[in-house]
């Protein structure tokens, strides 16, 4: 049987907070009233830039594979007579069908920058909190930070 080693247990628990901290910046914008459930103080132990890089893939990729095979149809069909016509429309089709599939667009990837923030709290505990990079909020280690707590998701921001 398998047993979770202590270096799992720390990738699951990253991952999940990457999961759950990106859906903060839909849920709270600095310039923008939430009720807020707590609010936790600490120092920054450490500080970490890191990427993230998500796969976005086409949603249309079976129409275009379906307009390929449409267009290479209707070009084939143009060549030939009887069966030899009949023929070179289905070969039209499914070169078109390749064509459309191959070249439309394919998946891409979409970086995304987050910070890594370890946090010493006023009680003693420490906390990992990954949130997304903003530009305007610079931090380093030693700064004292807030954490503020709203439903379902954390934001760190520096003390004010």
């Amino acid at each position: 049987m398998l047993k979770p080693s202590f270096n799992h247990l720390l990738t699951l628990l990253m991952a999940l907070t990457v999961t759950f901290s990106l859906n903060v910046g839909a849920a709270y914008q600095r310039d923008q009233a939430v009720p807020v459930e707590k609010v936790l103080y600490g120092d920054l132990v450490s500080v970490r830039n890191i990427t993230e890089k998500q796969l976005i893939e086409d949603q249309n990729q079976g129409w275009k594979t379906f307009g390929g095979a449409l267009i290479g149809g209707v070009v084939g069909h143009q060549f030939g007579g009887g069966s030899g016509q009949d023929v070179a429309t289905v070969l039209g089709a499914l070169i078109g069908a390749g064509v459309g599939h191959r070249y439309g667009d394919s998946p891409y990837y979409h970086e995304l920058k987050l910070v890594e923030l370890m946090i010493k709290l006023e009680d003693g505990q420490q906390v990992m909190i990954i949130q997304d990079l903003d530009s305007g909020m610079i931090f380093n280690a030693g700064d004292e930070v807030r954490l503020v707590y709203l439903q379902g998701s954390v934001r760190v921001d520096i003390a004010m």
